[in-house]
């Protein structure tokens, strides 16, 4: 199914009466049409398969909005299940937010809803679902419902020579009570009594004889929905400057780049630009996150653009990148061992203005609480999606800080709606400038951001891996 655009302007002059949801009414054809559907999508010959996908297609087509301008999406869902499209990394209405949590309609089985807003901030979003997938491993982000958004800024630099979206997603996940990640690519700073805690009531579990919670692991992996070896090559010149915008698509993991024989300028994350662009080896990529990176293309030969973890890469976790002139299999190499640091592109220090006020939030988890699945809280408490409770409440222009102790040893990717938040406290250091929407705390560590409250009614704060935030790792703010 094709994407199609319309003419904004006259769209936005046709608004007529309010629907009761709080959208605008308008006739004449929409900017774009987004439509969810199950069907086949070929990673490979040997490996297709069944998912739902926004028109026919993963990822989804890329979204180009303009800063400011106003849009119409019409959003179709083909399905027979209601459906939730979130616009990730916007500050917009909670009505079009696309939560459920913060009052977002629900698209209807087999129903359309017509969205109004206008976009922003400029840089790189995007779009996916937000429903709720439990035990499902056929809901959610598990699927194939995401696509890359990208906002026009006003004013456009322009340096570079090639543009490159790159969405990275895993397919047919299973569950399974497999170990936990390594953390070794992010700073060693875990706090002593936030480990002994976790640690203890790990213990006190397993003592019980209760077996580890429920994992996620995946078959197959892919880069722009296609397996190495198996999509078109992205095709450069030697001297041109590449400019890669990279999307973890996933329900769960976090993943690695690299590009042998090249090094990452990295000028944006979250498709904010970070105050201190810098070059790195290896990209690391937490759930949700959007990595913005410049390439020298200097090395010339076919290379694996692809993630270091071996297994991966080779099930489909990597993209040809083939330098004009150049013939022959695509080679690897591995890349030097890299701590992904946040303090890197940030600038030291502490933040001039200090917040009105700071919420502390201690995130633990009972292991296999809730029949095999862990259950995951903070300050002692999992969100409940019968109550949508608890909530914070925050004042409209106030500055917050979100204080988060991790006494777990899982990385949690943060996510805060409708705002943009700035990193404040990180690996033990105090840092300001880099302002993001996720941020991964580390297993057994402490990180701060801040925000100021500048969107009004309920905005949902979450870890963006589909199990934790479906089994208790969510909050709701509510700004008036």
């Amino acid at each position: 199914m094709s994407l199609f655009a319309g003419g904004a302007a006259g769209v936005v002059a046709a608004c007529g009466s309010q629907l009761p949801s709080g959208e605008t009414a308008f006739s004449g054809k929409a900017d774009y049409t987004v439509r969810i559907a199950t069907g086949r999508v070929e990673l490979a010959p040997d490996a297709i398969v069944s998912t739902t996908t926004y028109n026919g297609q993963f990822p989804g087509p890329l979204l180009r909005f303009t800063e400011g301008r106003p849009v119409v999406v019409d959003v179709h869902n083909d399905t027979g299940i209601p459906e939730l499209l979130h616009w990730h990394g916007q500050r917009i209405p909670a009505h079009v937010d696309g939560v459920a949590e913060e009052g977002t309609p629900y698209i209807p089985a087999h129903g359309t809803r017509r969205l109004s807003f206008t976009p922003g901030p400029a840089g790189f979003r995007f779009y996916h679902t937000h429903v709720a997938a439990h035990g499902d491993l056929t809901r959610s982000t598990y699927t194939g419902q995401a696509g890359p958004v990208y906002i026009e800024p006003k004013a456009n630099p322009g340096a570079y020579d090639q543009e490159v979206f790159l969405t990275l997603k895993e397919f047919e996940p299973s569950l399974s009570h497999g170990g936990d990640m390594a953390q070794n690519f992010l700073p060693a700073s875990e706090m002593p009594d936030l480990k002994r805690r976790g640690e203890k009531a790990m213990a006190d579990s397993l003592a019980r004889g209760m077996p580890h919670g429920y994992e996620v692991s995946y078959r197959v992996f892919s880069i722009n929905g296609r397996k190495l070896g198996h999509g078109q090559p992205i095709k450069v010149k030697t001297g041109q400057r590449v400019l890669f915008h990279v999307l973890n698509a996933s329900a769960t993991e976090i993943r690695s780049l690299a590009l042998p024989g090249h090094t990452f300028k990295v000028v944006a994350l979250d498709g904010n630009p970070v105050p201190r662009p810098a070059d790195v080896p290896v990209l690391w990529i937490g759930t949700a996150e959007r990595v913005s990176a410049l390439v020298d293309m200097n090395h010339p030969g076919v290379w694996i653009l692809g993630d270091r973890a071996d297994d991966d890469r080779k099930n489909g976790m990597g993209i040809v990148v083939e330098y004009a002139g150049r013939t022959g299999s695509p080679q690897w190499s591995e890349p030097p061992e890299h701590t992904w640091d946040y303090r890197t592109f940030a600038r030291a220090g502490a933040i001039v203005r200090q917040p009105d006020r700071t919420f502390d939030l201690l995130v633990e988890k009972r292991n296999a609480a809730d029949k095999g699945f862990n259950v995951w809280t903070l300050n002692g408490v999992p969100f409940s999606m019968e109550s949508d409770k608890p909530v914070l409440d925050v004042e409209l222009g106030k500055r917050y800080r979100m204080r988060f102790r991790n006494a777990t040893d899982d990385i949690h990717p943060l996510h805060l709606h409708r705002h943009t938040f700035e990193v404040t406290h990180i690996a033990g250091t105090p840092i300001h400038g880099l302002n993001k929407d996720v941020v991964m705390l580390g297993g057994y560590q402490a990180l701060d951001f801040d925000f100021t409250a500048d969107q009004p009614g309920l905005s949902l704060l979450h870890c963006h891996q589909q199990l934790h935030m479906d089994y208790g790792f969510m909050i709701l703010l509510r700004c008036s």
